[in-house]
């Protein structure tokens, strides 16, 4: 995997681009994961299922890819590279604890 096309992101970070409308949040935990607790706006691809060409295209907004603690989505950042993704990856330090600790918001069900 190419360094340069993933990059860490804090959950600061992320919360800014997103108040700019400068983010794609990308959420790879599992379904019942996201029915708990989610980043509002962020779109759901499960890592079990995690399909590099369905990724969205950002369109020059900064992607972000988060699950619970900032693992997963390394994994599923590593499948995107493998898949032949091209752009940018920021995974989110932390992952949603991390974004819920900082005091961010999330949507709940």
């Amino acid at each position: 995997m190419s360094d340069a096309q993933v990059v860490f992101a804090s959950p600061a970070d992320v919360a800014a681009w997103r108040a700019e409308n400068n983010a794609v949040i990308v959420d790879v935990r599992e379904q019942n994961e996201w029915d708990q607790v989610h980043i509002p706006g962020a779109i759901l691809m499960p890592l079990s299922t995690f399909d590099p060409a369905k990724i969205p295209d950002a369109g020059g907004k900064h992607l972000v890819f988060h699950c619970r603690s900032g693992v997963r989505c390394g994994t599923a950042s590593q499948k995107a590279v493998a898949g032949g993704f091209k752009g940018r990856i920021a995974r989110m330090q932390g992952g949603i604890n991390g974004w819920i600790q900082s005091g961010y918001g999330v949507e709940e069900g």
